[in-house]
C-alpha cells in the first residue's frame, strides 16, 4: 500500500528506472510549463481587458458626441424660440390697404404692403424685414439686431445709413434720388 501512495516519479526512482537528476529536470520542466501557461492566460486576460477598455472608451466617446449633438440641437431650438418670441412681441403690423413695398429674397421679388410711416422707417434704416420659418415680419432696428445675434442671416432687408465719407468718392453724389421713388 505504501507504493500506491507514492507518486509515479518516486516509484520510478525506487525501482531505479530514473536517476534523481533526470527526475529534477522533469520536475523543473513541468513547473516551467505551468508557469508559462499561467503567463499566457494572464496575457490573454490582459488582452481581453485591453479590448474591453477600448470598447468602453469608444462607447463613452460615442455617448459624449451624442450628448454634444443633443445640446447643440437644444440650443438651436432655444434660439429659434427666442427669435419667435421677439417677433411675436415686437412685430410691426403691415397695412393690407397700403402701398406695396418690393424686396428680394434669394433672387425672388417679394412684396409687403405698408403704410407711409412704416415705409419711411424701413427706407431710413430704422426698421428691417426679417424672415423666420418662411414668414416675413417687419421689426424695429433694435429688435432686428437682437434677432441677428441669435439667428444670423435672418435679416432679409436692412437699409444702412450712408457713410458720410463714402459720398466723397461717389461719382453720383451730386444727383439727388427722389424720396417718392418706389419700385
Amino acid at each position: 500500500m505504501s507504493k500506491q501512495k507514492l507518486s509515479l516519479q518516486e516509484q520510478l526512482l525506487q525501482s531505479g528506472l530514473v536517476n534523481s537528476a533526470k527526475a529534477k529536470a522533469v520536475k523543473t520542466e513541468q513547473r516551467k510549463k505551468t508557469q508559462q501557461q499561467r503567463k499566457n492566460n494572464a496575457a490573454a486576460s490582459d488582452e481581453a481587458k485591453l479590448l474591453a477598455q477600448q470598447a468602453q472608451a469608444e462607447k463613452s466617446e460615442k455617448a459624449r458626441a451624442l450628448n454634444l449633438k443633443r445640446h447643440q440641437e437644444e440650443a438651436q431650438k432655444q434660439l429659434a424660440a427666442q427669435v419667435k418670441q421677439l417677433l411675436d412681441l415686437h412685430r410691426i403690423a403691415g397695412d393690407p390697404n397700403g402701398e406695396p413695398y418690393h424686396f428680394t429674397d434669394q433672387n425672388k421679388v417679394k412684396t409687403v404692403y405698408l403704410d407711409e410711416t412704416v415705409r419711411r422707417q424701413l427706407v431710413e434704416g430704422r426698421a428691417a424685414i426679417v424672415k423666420h420659418q418662411g414668414d416675413y415680419a417687419l421689426v424695429s432696428l433694435e429688435v432686428a439686431e437682437k434677432i441677428n445675434a441669435r439667428s444670423p442671416g435672418s435679416i432679409i432687408l436692412l437699409h444702412q445709413k450712408p457713410d458720410v465719407n463714402a459720398g466723397q468718392d461717389d461719382p453720383y453724389a451730386a444727383f439727388q434720388v427722389p424720396d417718392d421713388l418706389t419700385w
